[in-house]
């Protein structure tokens, strides 16, 4: 299947910081793409993987699991850990709970995390259903474009595969478990308006985890899909910020690629 036109992976060779960034669940890159190219503009080199199943049709996505779309990120934070000297992992909603897997797996070879309204668990599609759901019904209402900014739109799924969603919930469960050993330093950004994952998840992963070095800022202006919101602008800042913290060397030119 063609891929959908803006869900494009995308990556850019630069500098010896890299930065791995993570979308979320019947998502896309597009929405985290002007994320990636603001760190890009700025000399990091960038991963942002198209993950197994997304960007195409709901169909593709409902004979992929959580080991695939874990998987994927794995694979391209090793590739970016071969040629980085210190790499980033960011993530939204899904993409979240995949980088704090990453943070548990690979310790101290990642230098931070910035999640924006991280995942904890699936809610509604009647979560509690998904089991026996799941084999009577293909699909329920789409999750995208939660967004508060007129005229702002996600590349997403209409539709949510309900195979897909029973295993990302098994995902969460696993994650959750994990969470202590989450020990780098992290941003978390959330909007007290979300209507696909609600606060008191950050609040969970925020009582579970290990680190020390912790911040925590409210997007108030936004709604779930926050780096394509009013506060986009805002988490990107943070986020280069907190890399130049961390990795003070960070920030020469490179090149670009797409699709």
């Amino acid at each position: 299947m063609p891929v959908l036109p803006g869900a494009e992976p995308y990556r850019h060779e630069g500098g010896e910081v890299g930065v791995l960034l993570c979308h979320g669940f019947t998502g896309s890159p597009q929405s985290l793409r002007p994320w990636a190219e603001y760190l890009a503009e700025r000399g990091l080199t960038v991963a942002l993987p198209l993950l197994p199943g997304h960007g195409t049709r709901w169909q593709d996505m409902q004979v992929t699991g959580w080991q695939d779309w874990y998987a994927e990120v794995d694979r391209e934070l090793r590739a970016l850990l071969e040629r980085c000297t210190k790499v980033f992992v960011f993530g939204l909603s899904m993409g979240g709970t995949l980088s704090l897997r990453l943070a548990a797996k690979h310790g101290d070879a990642i230098a931070g995390l910035v999640l924006v309204n991280p995942a904890n668990k699936v809610h509604g599609l009647a979560a509690q259903a998904l089991p026996i759901a799941r084999h009577l019904v293909r699909s329920a209402p789409g999750i995208a474009s939660d967004i508060a900014l007129e005229g702002s739109e996600e590349v997403g799924y209409d539709r949510v595969p309900l195979h897909a969603a029973h295993s990302f919930r098994n995902f969460c469960r696993l994650v959750d478990r994990e969470l202590p050993q989450v020990t780098q330093p992290v941003v978390v950004l959330h909007s007290p308006q979300d209507h696909v994952v609600p606060p008191a998840d950050t609040a969970r992963i925020l009582s579970r985890i290990s680190s020390t070095d912790v911040e925590e800022i409210l997007l108030e202006q936004s709604y779930h899909v926050a780096t394509l919101d009013h506060d986009a602008e805002r988490i990107f800042e943070k986020s280069h910020t907190f890399i130049g913290r961390l990795a003070p060397s960070a920030g020469k030119k490179g090149s670009t690629t797409g699709g």
